[in-house]
Order: structure tokens, then C-alpha cells, then sequence
């Protein structure tokens, strides 16, 4: 029995000099090195959070713990690696939510830029616990790529690390050109269903533009508070698109969003702002409750939008929300949440209104 005892302690000794061995082959880059995309206070003291620190206490609580989650971060870097590795801590424990995939709930989701230009889908990183170290990709070519590595959508990001092979080249990649936009909603927003952190639409849209996306969706807490409207005033974005209907009754968007806006072209005259109406509920086709709730915000935001034009707010435009998921009924998860198909037709949608903007 002694014996047996021996022989397991030696082997486990020799596998982790093996390991250790291994590990000393790469060499590993702090993501905050590289440097994080997505960020709308990029100076702040707290540099995983999607609010700056004064905005504790200022916000309501709901927004500044769901701040506190990084979606639309990612990494964007380049690299001439056969194999990249991840390492990144979380903040929570429950790697998946309600019907959330662990992959888009706490996961890491890897893209790499084509030779036309485009970018492809490459590798998860699958949060096993709570602290995570893994092989995202091995065995490629090796040849300089570019690469973009979304962040949890519903987790927060205590550390991450970037690793490849000593002798190869790791380093942050040209920012994308032009401002960033800068998206502000609810859960949809959030990217809460999508089934990897690159497939919400928001992603989908920072990839097909190549711009960047600063993704603000607050899960239920979307909710055009002048407070959250004070702090995106003190961005500088190519356009402000809104998009919380789903948070909002049709008694709520009489009063809030007009304030909400005067806010924002106070600090910005001209930058373009897209007032959207949401999704249209999957159900409501035969649920008259969800027909009615669609029919009663659209009405209201319709009417403040209108009474902003005709009180002299310019650059101001509307995105309707019938048909942007499409109509078959196949592209939610509970008639109000996107799929993944759902945020792909959702980004077709806006991706028109964007470029239209873009090109004026």
C-alpha cells in the first residue's frame, strides 16, 4: 500500500513539472496590455466595468451591478501563433443564468479576421469554474492573423491573460477607425440568450462594420433615467442608438424619453440618435396582452419622436421594430428574447439604418 502511495505522489510530481514545463514554453500578456475595446470611460479606475466609478450611488443599483458585467468588451489583438491560450478569473461563481449557455454567460469567444477581410468564427473558451485556463486554439499555420476575443456577457472579469508560444509575436492591433457607437437597451442589448458572447447583435454589428461597439444594455434596467443619460453625454460617439422599449411602458416613454434625448444633443448637437421600437413579441399574433403592448409604446414613442422634430432636434431617427426578427416565430427563445438566429436578423435591421447614417 506504502508502495502504491509512493509511486502515485511521484507521478503526480513528474505531471506537474511536465505542466509546469509546458507552461513555461508560452509567454502570457495581461488583456489589459493589449487593451480592451468597448470601453466608454477608458481612463476609469475600474477598467472591467461598463460604468465609470462615479457612477456608483448616481445610477440606480440594478444598472451599476449589471455594469459591472463586460459585455461588448473584447480583445483585439495580433498574433503569428499556431496556438493561443486564454487564462481569465470571474467575478461570479454562476457561470450560466437561466437558460443562458455558460459559453455566453461567462465564456471567452474568438474571432479571426479573413483574407477578404471578413471575420470567422474560431474557438470558445468554456468557463469550467470560476478561474479558467485553457487552449482556445492549436494547430494552425502559423502566419500573422488578426483577432478579436469577446468577453463574458453576463459575468464580470477579474483578470485575463493572453498566452502563446515564446518567440511569437503578441501584440494589440490598430483600433478600428472612426468613433465607436455606442448602444444603450436592455437585456437585448445586453446579448442575454445569445449562445456565445460574439453572437449578440451588438458583436455581429461591431464585426460587419468594423467599428467599434460600446455595448450598454442593462438586463430590465433600461429605463432612460436622466442620471444614465447624464453619463453617456460625456461620450463622444458616431451615433447614439436607444433602444429600451422592451423595458419601458407606454406611460414611461410619454415622460422619459423626451428629457432623455434633450440630454444627450445638449452635449451633442449633431451626432446622429436612433430612437428604436423595439422587438415585435413572437406571440403576439395571437396573445392580444402582447399585441396591445407593442401597439401602445410604439404609439407613445412615435408621438415623442414626432413632437422632437417639430421641436427642432435634428439628426434624430427611427428604427421600427415590425419584422425585424422576421415572421416565422423561430427567432426567440421565449417571444421577446433573441436566439442566435434572432440577433442576426436583428443586426440585418440595424446594420441598414447604420450605414445609411454613416454614409450622410
Amino acid at each position: 500500500m506504502k508502495k502504491t502511495v509512493v509511486i502515485l505522489i511521484c507521478l503526480t510530481i513528474a505531471f506537474r513539472g511536465f505542466t509546469q514545463g509546458k507552461d513555461e514554453l508560452f509567454k502570457w500578456i495581461d488583456g489589459k496590455e493589449l487593451g480592451i475595446e468597448g470601453r466608454g470611460w477608458e481612463n476609469d479606475s475600474l477598467y472591467y466595468n461598463r460604468l465609470p466609478a462615479k457612477a456608483e450611488g448616481r445610477v440606480p443599483s440594478s444598472v451599476w451591478t449589471l455594469s459591472k458585467k463586460t459585455a461588448g468588451f473584447c480583445l483585439h489583438f495580433i498574433t503569428d501563433a499556431n496556438t493561443i491560450k486564454a487564462n481569465w478569473g470571474l467575478t461570479n461563481e454562476m457561470l450560466s443564468g437561466w437558460e443562458n449557455d455558460a459559453n455566453g454567460v461567462s465564456g471567452l469567444d474568438l474571432y479571426v479576421k479573413m483574407e477578404d477581410k471578413t471575420w470567422h468564427w474560431l474557438a470558445v473558451g468554456k468557463p469550467l469554474k470560476i478561474e479558467n485556463i485553457e487552449t482556445l486554439v492549436a494547430g494552425m499555420p502559423e502566419g500573422r492573423r488578426e483577432y478579436l476575443l469577446y468577453l463574458p456577457l453576463f459575468n464580470g472579469i477579474k483578470y485575463l491573460k493572453i498566452g502563446v508560444p515564446k518567440g511569437n509575436l503578441l501584440e494589440k492591433a490598430i483600433p478600428f477607425m472612426g468613433k465607436p457607437i455606442v448602444f444603450y437597451g436592455t437585456s437585448i442589448t445586453q446579448g442575454e440568450f445569445a449562445s456565445r458572447s460574439g453572437m449578440c447583435s451588438t458583436a455581429i454589428l461591431g464585426r460587419r462594420l468594423n467599428r467599434e461597439i460600446i455595448n450598454l444594455g442593462f438586463n430590465g434596467s433600461g429605463k432612460m433615467e436622466p442620471e444614465v443619460a447624464e453619463l453617456l453625454a460625456e461620450l463622444d460617439p458616431a451615433i447614439y442608438f436607444i433602444d429600451c422599449m422592451p423595458n419601458l411602458v407606454a406611460d414611461e416613454i410619454a415622460v422619459r424619453v423626451d428629457p432623455f434625448i434633450r440630454i444627450l444633443r445638449k452635449s451633442h448637437p449633431e451626432t446622429p440618435i436612433v430612437l428604436a421600437e423595439g422587438i415585435t413579441y413572437n406571440d403576439a399574433f395571437l396573445v392580444k396582452s402582447r399585441q396591445l403592448r407593442n401597439v401602445e409604446c410604439r404609439t407613445a414613442l412615435r408621438k415623442v419622436y414626432e413632437n422632437l422634430l417639430n421641436g427642432g432636434i435634428k439628426n434624430l431617427y427611427y428604427q421600427i421594430g415590425e419584422g425585424q426578427l422576421g415572421s416565422d416565430g423561430e427567432a426567440t427563445v421565449d417571444g421577446v428574447h433573441p436566439t442566435d438566429l434572432g440577433f442576426m436578423r436583428q443586426a440585418d435591421a440595424y446594420e441598414l439604418t447604420i450605414e445609411s447614417i454613416l454614409k450622410q
